[in-house]
């Protein structure tokens, strides 16, 4: 789902918990790096062939090892930082990893992946992919026919990361109230937000723009060009589908095949978009609760989940639990634990738990679930996750609403949905005060390019179902594919899903008009 500020867009949902998309991210970049305005290094490739080298040691630092019978190889491709002036001279690195099969026969090219965010890494869903089906990866199908490509988009991970959100400013943001009812705790919520915008304006000042959607979009090109494919297939994720969708606009002629799989709809504005994420969230969230009523042997807070759920939200408020380290699980943290856990449905039974314990002073399992989704290390240190979510979400948005309307549709959105509404109403706040400059991306047809797969989940909280036919239809050559599951994005969740969308990405067999997986 893309998060658009800390309120509308997410990622996607693999072998970690992945979202992706507009207030809401989900997927995790490196974040090693404090990269303030640089220029790539190394030997990029611009415009030709990429250099790679050998690189097992991502795998092995991510998760332990290579995947068996996986080669792993890195290259970095030199862009403009600027599209509009690409002949200034001054670049950014866009990181790359490219795993192989040693089972790869009949080779169709590269398929590049981009997880979602904004700010999700690439490199380390391509990873995490890898290990194939039994992991929650890609099917052998796929990997027989493909080279993966993982990137990091400009901002993101190991490309020129964006940091400029301190580790106690993270704290104190997703720690807030996460719905502030008197007006001293709202103008302290702007306050913050005012701040972390005045941090990042300070250090990358007019290069903010550059971090757009647009830009990222262009810089894919490149990638198709140094990897060597006369036409892309792209597999895109969440705040992904918008990243394509953008794509296939700008160069419908280079795409050969294209997934997006939890679409965002590029024609929604800014509060369009966030209220729709509410929508879906309140729904998600309320599957949760049905199921915990249906299935009370699952669920620790069996069988009123909102009444629990909202109880220790009460409760926190004045009296917070304590964690370890002097942390204190305050409402906004029990928020994100709530978010966190709706991106997959085997993320309710986990909820439960959390919650359950918290109604015993144990605050562990609310920690560990915002934690991580919020990136957030054990040290206390933070992946720059949410600092490039903000940074591109604000560079696309040149409709934020006012802080007076933030806190007009906080109050409005909290009758509506009573969980979410105020939360994300709020979130907005990021690009409501942001001074860096917009570049808002294209929505419109993809006159040109082939038939494109628009995946929507009808359970999807981050980027809710109803966006499925927009995209497609705004596109004029989607064709949608549903999966009647829960859960943030589908593939590849089935046989159902994986075999329609495996078709499709090795022989342009488009789904089957109106086909619904079951979710089993």
């Amino acid at each position: 789902m893309p998060r658009r500020s800390r309120s509308v867009i997410a990622v996607l949902a693999a072998v970690l918990t992945v979202a992706a998309g507009c207030t809401v991210p989900a997927f995790a970049p490196n974040g090693s790096g404090e990269a303030g305005p640089v220029t790539s290094s190394g030997n990029p490739a611009a415009g030709g062939t990429a250099d790679w080298r050998p690189c097992s040691d991502v795998p092995e630092q991510l998760v332990g090892q290579a995947a068996p019978g996986m080669t792993y190889d890195c290259a970095d491709v030199s862009v403009p930082r600027d599209w509009n002036q690409p002949g200034n001279g001054e670049t950014y690195s866009i990181a790359m990893i490219r795993i192989r099969s040693s089972k790869q026969s009949g080779r169709i090219g590269s398929l590049l992946l981009n997880p979602g965010g904004p700010g999700g890494s690439g490199i380390e869903t391509a990873v995490y992919f890898s290990f194939g089906e039994a992991f929650g990866g890609l099917p052998t199908e796929i990997t027989n026919k493909f080279d993966i490509i993982g990137f990091d988009p400009r901002g993101v991970g190991r490309s020129d990361p964006v940091k400029c959100i301190s580790s106690a400013d993270q704290d104190a943001s997703f720690g807030a109230a996460p719905d502030p009812r008197s007006q001293a705790e709202f103008d302290q919520l702007v306050t913050l937000n005012k701040k972390i915008a005045t941090g990042c304006a300070a250090k990358y000042g007019d290069q903010l723009p550059f971090f757009s959607t647009e830009q990222a979009a262009r810089d894919m090109d490149s990638l198709r060009q140094a990897v060597g494919d006369a036409k892309m297939s792209y597999l895109g994720f969440s705040y992904g589908t918008l990243l394509g969708a953008t794509y296939a606009q700008l160069f419908p002629q280079n795409v050969r095949a294209m997934v997006l799989d939890g679409a965002v709809d590029p024609k929604q504005n800014f509060i369009e978009g966030s209220e729709t994420q509410a929508k879906g969230f309140e729904r998600a969230f309320t599957n949760f609760t049905d199921w915990c009523k249906a299935t009370p042997d699952k669920c620790a807070i069996a069988p009123d989940a909102r009444k629990a759920v909202t109880g220790v939200l009460t409760a926190a408020a004045t009296k917070p639990v304590a964690g370890t380290g002097g942390r204190q699980a305050t409402p906004g943290w029990i928020f994100y634990a709530v978010i966190s856990s709706l991106y997959t449905e085997s993320g309710w039974a986990k909820l439960g738990d959390a919650i359950a314990q918290l109604q015993q002073g144990n605050a562990k399992g609310v920690f560990t679930l915002a934690d991580q989704y919020a990136e957030r290390k054990p040290d206390g240190s933070y992946s720059n996750l949410f600092d490039a979510n903000m940074a591109v979400n604000c560079a696309d948005t040149d409709d934020a609403p006012s802080v007076d309307e933030v806190r007009r549709l906080q109050g409005e959105w909290r009758q509506k949905y009573p969980l979410f509404g105020a939360p994300l109403a709020v979130g907005m706040l990021s690009c409501a005060v942001w001074s860096g400059g917009r570049d808002p991306y294209p929505a419109g047809a993809a006159t040109g390019a082939p038939p494109i797969v628009v995946v929507g989940t009808t359970g999807d909280p981050a980027t809710p179902y109803e966006n499925t036919a927009d995209l497609a239809s705004m596109l004029g050559v989607g064709h949608v594919l549903t999966w009647e599951g829960e859960g943030h994005t589908a593939y590849p969740s089935t046989t159902c899903i994986a075999k329609a969308v495996d078709g499709y990405l090795i022989d342009l067999k488009v789904p089957q008009e109106g086909l619904r997986c079951p979710a089993k």
